[in-house]
């Protein structure tokens, strides 16, 4: 789609004030509205200026608002969306094509940050996108043929791992795939895995995750993702910050972080088929997680996601990190690429998980990244126990005691699928480059 394409959309939507775009940037004000108004008719020398205003404006209430209002993220995405536009105007004048690749990742910004909220939005950006890299990057993908493989390959015939000291299960393999109303009515309330479930995914075959330039295809140049920054979320250390795709491959490919002193980048928990939506034709959601299930008697509290699908997809890419929490719905995690250790234990183990306290009001006052993870943000369903201690140092004892005895530990392999119900305290311990895919319903 080009930018004249793109700005006649927004002034079109801009213009009506029966469109549902100018019924969800009201309650940002009628200043804001008009000044959005003006900047779309007359993209000039000096409507940028009045974008970025926009634009900073509503980071600012995204950030410190702890239930922003839908206005601001329309405000902030149909902004960037136009000042991308200006970008454009200001390419034509000019043979920099580093303005192209700021416009690309401005783009990105409405997708991580905002959402890309409103009807037919996200598909407009994306559009934009992929003419921008075909005009001005002059971008052709390559041929699937072309592409080798980068990331390791399944180990099934690698020595198993060592068990886990604070586990004393194994997390039970199926022979078979479950049928939908076996699933429902014998495996939904229990954790198990079934081997090999995924191999017969395109990402596993024909469009393998484990190539990096297969990856650098779907996406394009001039595309930025949000990575975590440092092995544990846990640590003060732990921050975020938005990474070109390319450079974060790169360090995939290039590097061992924990080998060079390096801080360890991993994308975690992130939506990636909002922005490489060819990503989504390479895997197959299982029909279990349309099964509607009802709330498990020990964890009441249990609720479906509230999008229409009611079906939340994320992907986990990097090199060795750990993530401990508590999910609070029924739990597809599917392993792609890599080795992952998995630890797990039931909501009646709560109360000696030592979860973090909540936060008080005045640290839950402060401004937030709008782009950081938000389907669960309170630490306390996160426990301060090292379950991957090799072993037991006098901390925790009700961890210990209580715990350990109904743990279970796993080693997924590339291709297999794991099932934990809502409530479960689970943590993941990639051994290598993994790429995962996470279902919760």
């Amino acid at each position: 789609m080009c930018e004249k394409a793109v700005q006649a959309t927004l002034l079109r939507d801009l213009a009506d004030s029966s469109t549902s775009t100018v019924a969800e940037l009201q309650p940002c004000g009628q200043d804001v509205l008009a000044s959005l108004r003006d900047a779309a008719e007359h993209l000039g020398q000096h409507s940028h200026i009045d974008l970025d205003r926009l634009i900073a404006h509503a980071y600012t209430n995204l950030k410190c608002a702890r239930t922003p209002l839908r206005c601001w993220r329309r405000l902030y995405s149909d902004s960037s969306i136009l000042r991308s536009v200006a970008d454009v105007h200001a390419l034509r004048a000019t043979t920099d094509d580093t303005i192209a690749d700021l416009a690309i990742a401005r783009l990105d910004h409405c997708i991580i940050v905002a959402g890309a909220p409103g009807e037919g939005r996200l598909d407009l950006i994306i559009d934009f996108i992929k003419g921008l890299q075909t005009e001005w990057r002059r971008y052709v993908p390559p041929l699937t043929s072309s592409i080798h493989l980068s990331l390791p390959p399944p180990h099934r015939a690698a020595a198993p791992l060592p068990r886990l000291t604070t586990s004393s299960n194994a997390v039970p393999r199926l022979h078979s795939p479950p049928s939908l109303s076996s699933f429902i009515s014998r495996h939904s309330r229990q954790p198990f895995i079934i081997p090999g479930h995924l191999l017969d995914w395109p990402a596993l075959n024909e469009h393998p995750w484990r190539s990096l330039d297969y990856l650098r295809a779907v996406a394009g140049p001039g595309r930025v993702v949000p990575v975590e920054v440092g092995s544990d979320y846990r640590e003060d250390s732990w921050t975020q910050k938005m990474m070109a795709w390319n450079d974060f491959l790169n360090t995939l490919a290039t590097r061992s972080p924990a080998q060079d002193g390096q801080p360890l980048t991993y994308l975690a928990q992130h939506n990636l088929f909002a922005q490489f939506p060819e990503l989504r034709a390479d895997i197959i959601v299982p029909d279990y997680v349309y099964a509607s299930l009802a709330p498990p008697a020990d964890y009441p509290v249990y609720a479906p996601p509230t999008n229409d699908e009611q079906l939340v997809l994320n992907v986990w890419l990097g090199p060795q990190a750990q993530t401990p929490a508590r999910c609070p719905a029924h739990a597809f995690p599917a392993q792609v690429v890599g080795r992952k250790t998995v630890w797990l234990a039931p909501p009646r183990a709560a109360p000696a998980m030592y979860a973090y306290p909540p936060p008080s009001r005045a640290a839950a006052d402060q401004p937030r990244n709008p782009a950081e993870n938000t389907t669960a943000p309170s630490m306390t369903n996160t426990s301060q126990v090292d379950v991957f201690a090799s072993q037991r140092d006098g901390a925790f004892p009700a961890f210990w005691e209580g715990v350990v005895c109904d743990a279970m530990d796993a080693t997924l392999e590339a291709g297999d699928l794991l099932f934990f119900p809502p409530g479960w305290w689970h943590a993941m311990r990639t051994e290598e480059t993994s790429f995962s895919v996470s279902m919760w319903f």
